[in-house]
């Protein structure tokens, strides 16, 4: 067994985003794997969300419990891999050179790690330093430096609030103006921690039949049902506290789905940042235009930042990004704003991206990047077909939700496939056309019943100039989505083909 890590450490997302304020916004007692009840009782936190340093901590030591990091090659990435029909084994080839080959080939590249850098005319004539948050150097102090920040998503929103008290000036760059609801960090005793550690059973099962798996029930209320000033008083309940997903789907179980519901929570975070921001036309700009069907975001006192003198906003949709000057950054309006140094929140292109820029060939060497072309498929989030034995934790077209308890149902039926190949003396897997059609069709009969296709989100690729809007999660509920994977299982794997090659050859 070969793992390949392009970083020099474990961690994943949280060994790259080392950004100051990255924070998790899925609470502490279930950010965490449940598979193993002594490093559960074992698990311990300061307050209700983790810190990046506490859960890169974590992972290490999940590291170091199961000695993961004597299989890997770290500082080493993947630049290629094809399968060979003749052979029935993937073939790869890593940027030193080296090869391997394997019977199955297990990715694990995440949802967001394919960095997305705009391009801007003159940037590299820009004398100051430059950062993304998603390749985050250690060692970096912005105090008393004027910093820009590009983004304002749910890392770019922690960034300016960690930054803001720190810097000498801060301007953000604003694209689209985003709801943030509260956080509710607060700290977490000890009593409170050994109480959820004593209910883990009981935790751990309605996060796994729930839909978004954040710890919390989901409301079955219907918002539509009542009045408007009841639905008033739940918001206000929720904003108090905090938590985005929380806000979203512990309050009513249509806001995302109802227009006049999401209406009643845009209105009511509007009113909020009117509110909150004493400039009338900052708030102005700071309110978003369009429905609140992103991804939920969440952060402490994200519009009260704006009244800070040394923090200023500017709105990049109406005036857009000339272009870097030596000195800075310069509007199409001819305003130029000098800064030391500018960061770069622009996210990923998410999914598929981490794919698409891997050189990789199922049979007849079909790449997955002309399959894809219009869009990821992809089966029950970890197959395609005419890739066979490749399986993808956490590829297209997988669940929406907390990603620990995903990752988990997604490796443990992974695990079960390949033991139920082996045990049966299989060569090879893979799903039929006609039941990745019909998955990828049921992804986007979900995703169309939601308000969420209709906003500008990086969950449809939005984010990425020139990609052509996609859907890329099924959005119906782990619940579900761990139902489908049983019946799989249960069904003996009727949608699968069992040594595609073997038949072939015998026919």
């Amino acid at each position: 067994m070969g793992l390949y890590d392009n970083a020099s450490d474990v961690g994943g997302t949280w060994y790259w985003n080392r950004y100051p304020g990255a924070l998790s916004d899925t609470e502490s007692f279930c950010y965490r794997f449940s598979f193993d009840k002594e490093l559960l009782d074992q698990g311990s936190w300061q307050t209700r969300y983790l810190t990046q340093p506490e859960i890169l901590e974590y992972l290490n030591n999940v590291a170091d419990r199961f000695d993961l990091r004597s299989s890997y090659q770290f500082n080493t990435k993947i630049v290629s891999t094809r399968f060979d029909e003749a052979t029935g084994l993937w073939h790869v080839v890593t940027d030193k050179g080296e090869t391997a080959s394997a019977k199955y080939l297990i990715t694990g590249l995440g949802l967001l790690s394919a960095i997305n850098k705009p391009t801007f005319c003159g940037i590299d004539d820009y004398a100051g330093d430059i950062y993304h948050t998603g390749a985050w150097p250690e060692g970096v102090d912005l105090s008393g430096k004027r910093v820009g920040i590009i983004g304002t998503g749910s890392t770019g929103i922690q960034v300016i609030i960690a930054l803001a008290p720190q810097v000498k000036h801060l301007t953000v760059f604003q694209r689209s103006a985003q709801y943030v609801v509260p956080i509710g960090n607060w700290p977490e005793d000890t009593e409170t921690i050994d109480t959820y550690k004593a209910n883990y059973d009981e935790i751990w099962k309605q996060i796994k039949s729930s839909n978004v798996a954040f710890g919390f029930v989901e409301s079955t209320v219907a918002g539509i049902d009542v009045p408007e000033a009841e639905r008033e008083c739940v918001f206000e309940e929720a904003w108090q506290r905090g938590g985005g997903f929380r806000f979203m789907f512990e309050t009513f179980n249509d806001v995302a789905i109802s227009d006049e519901v999401n209406t009643s929570a845009a209105n009511f975070i509007k009113r909020k940042i009117a509110k909150i921001v004493k400039d009338p036309e900052i708030a102005r700009k700071l309110t978003p235009g369009d429905i609140y069907a992103k991804r939920p975001l969440c952060a402490t006192d994200y519009y009260g930042v704006y009244n800070r003198k040394n923090v200023s906003l500017a709105d990049v949709k109406d005036d857009p990004i000339a272009e870097f000057t030596t000195r800075g950054i310069r509007l199409a309006s001819g305003i130029e704003h000098e800064l030391d140094a500018v960061i770069f929140a622009t996210g990923f292109d998410a999914v598929d991206g981490n794919y698409t820029k891997i050189d990789i060939r199922g049979r007849g060497g079909v790449t997955i990047r002309d399959k894809w072309a219009d869009g990821p498929l992809g089966y029950l989030g970890m197959m395609e077909a005419d890739f066979p034995n490749m399986f993808m934790i956490l590829g297209p077209n997988g669940p929406f939700t907390n990603l620990p308890p995903s990752l988990e149902s997604q490796v443990e039926w992974i695990s079960d496939t390949i033991a139920t190949m082996e045990a049966d003396g299989r060569s090879t897997i893979e799903p039929t056309q006609e039941a990745e059609d019909a998955w990828v069709e049921t992804c986007r009969t979900i995703a169309n019943m939601t308000l969420f296709p209709k906003a500008e989100s990086w969950i449809f690729g939005a984010n990425i100039p020139g990609k052509k809007n996609a859907v890329m999660f099924y959005l119906g509920g782990l619940g579900n989505y761990r139902s489908e994977l049983q019946s799989v299982r249960n069904s003996g794997y009727e949608s699968m083909i069992f040594d595609r090659q073997t038949a072939t050859t015998a026919l």
